[in-house]
């Protein structure tokens, strides 16, 4: 599995998400307390940045129609979405938060 650094744990503001892009992969990282959670940053209901919605009780909720996806499985805890999103491994080393688009096998 392969990581890849994209950015540091405090430019994620805690209880909060910000976007990056791991080559044309769009990536939603969602900072609770010491832990990194990283999302696709795509809803899979409309299309739209999950990045730019709001972070609650475990859950990322869609800006657009209020998707909620848990943070840790990417499932979708709230309609209009019924699939969820992919979620990738994160790594914390020191400061840096590394991500791994790969599956584990």
């Amino acid at each position: 599995m392969s990581f890849e650094k994209v950015c540091q744990i405090g430019d994620i503001p805690d209880g909060g998400v910000i976007a990056v892009e791991l080559g044309e992969t769009p990536v939603a990282l969602v900072r609770k307390g010491g832990d990194v959670f990283a999302l696709h940053d795509v809803c899979s209901h409309a299309e739209v940045r999950l990045s730019e919605g709001d972070v609650y009780d475990g859950t990322l909720e869609c800006w657009l129609h209020g998707s909620c996806f848990d943070i840790r499985t990417g499932k979708p805890t709230g309609p209009p979405a019924t699939k969820p999103v992919n979620v990738y491994t994160v790594k914390i080393d020191g400061d840096d938060v590394l991500v791994s688009l790969s599956k584990e096998s």
